[in-house]
């Protein structure tokens, strides 16, 4: 009888351990958060595809002559920061989707291509100074240099529409062979960034009106604008006036999250290229679904993040682009960022 009873209660554990996997299972199944592989790692959408391949980060000009850009509206995060004077440079991270081509490419970056790695992502850029070509060896980041490819029709097609420097386009297709050519993975296990499970934002949190920003970088040229759409809940972009568009289908880049973190800038040399601080944190607004949350930004683990009070605040799910601004902005610029309320 003892026997008996010691053999029922062993299954009756068994049954119970059973039961509770099975609802952990489930709990998996429905919530991004504590990062499901069901998730995306960079955008926590539901994944309808590989999570762990690799992610890929492409330098994008953001001249005059080069927009609209091509490939932008499927990268989960875009960094847009100051390349040389008055000129913002994008890099944009592919891992949830892939476009068949992303450009006009452009050249690299140093505080660009320590981010690309801090984010485990395959660095494409097309030329670079001397000296940063010599950092991206002695680093041993992972790259492509483009320019090396050029115009090859394989991996990068020079088109005609567009002068040089602003034609130069990445057949993404291409990529990931070329990666292997150079003894580089193809996948990468991701731990994700930090994202609500829910629609709606947390009620204990100091959200005020967020529905606009404009970023005033250089008391002129460029001003950026995010205008949220109260239909999509998205937010949409504006250059020196223009939507930020796709070349080809003119479908308006649309974004979940807009971070606009506070750094140092020093111009380090005569063409007025930057060095800029991606590590010691500082001042930050974080924008999502319309409000706005004044903030702190901290460089944890390699990644660009918010903090209000030393507690990690999670994005919404979707795309995230982090602009970077000076802490200590130009004379002419009086306002350097402005966050209210849309009213167009």
């Amino acid at each position: 009888m003892r026997k008996l009873t010691l053999i029922g209660v062993i299954l009756l554990l068994f049954v119970i351990s059973a039961c509770s996997n099975q609802e952990t299972n489930e709990k998996n199944d429905t919530t991004n958060e504590g990062g499901s592989s069901d998730y995306y790692p960079f955008t926590g959408e539901k994944a309808e595809g590989d999570t762990n391949r690799k992610a890929k980060a492409v330098m994008v000009s953001n001249s005059n002559g080069a927009r609209p850009q091509t490939g932008l509206s499927q990268a989960d995060i875009v960094f847009e920061m100051l390349a040389e004077g008055n000129v913002t440079r994008f890099m944009a991270i592919y891992q949830s989707e892939e476009p068949e081509i992303v450009g006009p490419v452009r050249s690299a970056r140093e505080y660009f291509f320590t981010l690309a790695d801090n984010y485990d992502a395959l660095y494409i850029y097309s030329g670079a100074a001397d000296f940063i070509n010599d950092m991206i060896k002695k680093r041993d980041i992972e790259h492509i240099e483009g320019g090396l490819h050029d115009n090859d029709g394989h991996l990068i097609v020079r088109e005609t529409f567009r002068e040089a420097p602003h034609n130069m386009y990445l057949q993404f297709g291409a990529v990931d062979e070329v990666a292997e050519e150079k003894g580089y993975d193809i996948t990468e296990e991701y731990e994700p960034l930090p994202f609500l499970d829910k629609d709606s934002l947390p009620e204990d949190l100091p959200y005020e009106e967020g529905s606009y920003a404009k970023i005033d970088y250089y008391g002129d040229e460029p001003v950026v604008e995010y205008k949220f759409d109260d239909d999509t809940e998205k937010y949409v972009r504006y250059n020196d006036g223009e939507q930020t568009i796709e070349l080809e289908s003119e479908i308006p880049i649309e974004i979940d999250n807009v971070f606009i973190v506070e750094s140092e800038h020093q111009v380090i040399d005569e063409e007025r290229r930057r060095d800029i601080d991606i590590d010691s944190g500082g001042n930050a607004v974080l924008l999502h679904k319309g409000k706005a949350l004044e903030l702190q930004w901290e460089n944890k683990d390699g990644r660009i993040v918010p903090l209000l009070d030393g507690e990690e605040i999670s994005f919404v799910p979707g795309k995230t682009w982090i602009n970077f601004v000076e802490k200590d902005p130009i004379s002419d610029v009086q306002e350097q960022v402005t966050i209210g309320q849309n009213d167009s």
